[in-house]
């Protein structure tokens, strides 16, 4: 039976209507789904084959740095290791397997790099070249940071612009290598930070921006949340703690990932494209007064970091830790008056509320540092999951 040239187009035109429908629905299908970032440093005490895939969207390896303005590992032995966990995540399909490069200690070569056009093409050939090689699914740059010190690292002025023209570059060539290669870049979770990048033009070129809601007590005279879900405004604090500020003439200013979210939200960037972070980790103070369990008080600047798995074990072996709730802030904290210790952390409440706030404002994730600090139930990762899974 033979057919017409005429029918025959009809019925391209009708497969290949359904073919881009399809994939327009499996994209948006991917893009409405709240994507649960780990980033993963190797553990000799985590195997690959037991990490909790199923729970997760993406693991981003972690760390490559820039050397000699290329991608590249400054341990070889992490290659091995990115093969073990690209080799045990083939039976998951459902987590995309991305490189993180920079972090807090791996971020010296960033403005350097993309100094000049010449550099930049270095090291955009070379991350194509790295994604290949260990067939990944895209890259999250975490150059702690543009225009600002960071680790004591070279800094300029220039380095706003240039960052954009690194991910205009970057996203032509993994376009050009493979179509839905992921590029994210890690973002401080203050505003200052976007002082020095082009916001809305560098969302045009990258998937999300991972905001890195943790770690803002640092430098703060007085003990607070590192990880809050809320910030306190400053005629919401308590009387003692805004006359502690003023006789100090510090210049307070909240900071929480319902914050930096509002902030990005003026600036234009689409919710979608957002995903805040957790920490699987602590912050300690010691020499804490018992006033308000230690919450907003002086220390001593001492200051430690303690995975959940042993915060979990330090209140085991110890019943002076208790933990406690800080309603305004959405936030944990656990105080041992014996010792006069202060914690900020987060935990399977906070976490549950954070993944519900990224739910309910549309948000296109919630990630973690890191994955190998959860305790080996996994109740940090179980609570992500269960609050995203559970109906409303």
């Amino acid at each position: 039976m033979s057919i017409s040239l005429e029918r025959f187009s009809r019925i391209s035109l009708i497969i290949l209507s359904l073919t881009l429908f399809t994939n327009c629905t499996k994209q948006k299908e991917t893009k409405n789904e709240l994507n649960v970032m780990a980033y993963y440093v190797p553990s000799d005490k985590v195997k690959v084959e037991d990490l909790p895939y199923e729970k997760l969207t993406h693991i981003l390896f972690s760390f490559t740095e820039v050397i000699e303005h290329k991608m590249a590992f400054d341990n070889e032995e992490l290659s091995q290791k990115l093969i073990n966990l690209t080799t045990a995540a083939k039976k998951h399909p459902n987590v995309k397997i991305m490189i993180a490069c920079g972090g807090w200690g791996g971020s010296g070569g960033f403005s350097d790099m993309v100094y000049t056009q010449a550099n930049r093409q270095i090291f955009v050939n070379s991350v194509v070249e790295f994604i290949k090689k260990y067939d990944l699914d895209g890259i999250d740059l975490d150059w702690e940071y543009p225009g600002l010190p960071g680790n004591g690292n070279t800094y300029r002025p220039e380095d706003k612009e240039n960052f954009t023209s690194l991910v205009k570059e970057l996203r032509i060539a993994l376009d050009n290598y493979e179509q839905g290669q992921l590029i994210t870049f890690a973002a401080a979770g203050w505003e200052k930070y976007f002082e020095h990048i082009e916001l809305t033009e560098v969302m045009k070129h990258v998937d999300y921006i991972n905001l890195m809601t943790y770690d803002n007590a640092g430098g703060s005279p007085l003990t607070t949340h590192h990880t809050s879900l809320y910030g306190i405004p400053y005629d919401e604090l308590d009387e003692p703690t805004r006359e502690y500020l003023k006789a100090h003439d510090i210049n307070y200013q909240p900071r929480s990932a319902n914050d930096i979210v509002g902030y990005c939200l003026d600036n234009g960037v689409d919710p979608a494209q957002m995903v805040i972070g957790c920490a699987f980790y602590g912050r300690s103070w010691k020499g804490v007064p018992p006033t308000k369990n230690g919450l907003h008080q002086e220390h001593n600047n001492k200051k430690a970091a303690h995975s959940y798995t042993d915060l979990k074990q330090m209140m085991a072996d110890d019943s002076n830790y208790k933990r406690f709730w800080d309603e305004k802030s959405s936030a944990p904290f656990i105080y041992n008056q014996v010792d006069s210790t202060f914690i900020t952390l987060d935990d399977p409440e906070s976490l549950a509320l954070k993944t519900k706030y990224a739910l309910e404002n549309g948000l296109g994730g919630i990630m973690f540092w890191q994955l190998s600090h959860d305790n080996n139930q996994n109740d940090l990762v179980n609570a992500i999951f269960e609050a995203k899974t559970s109906k409303p």
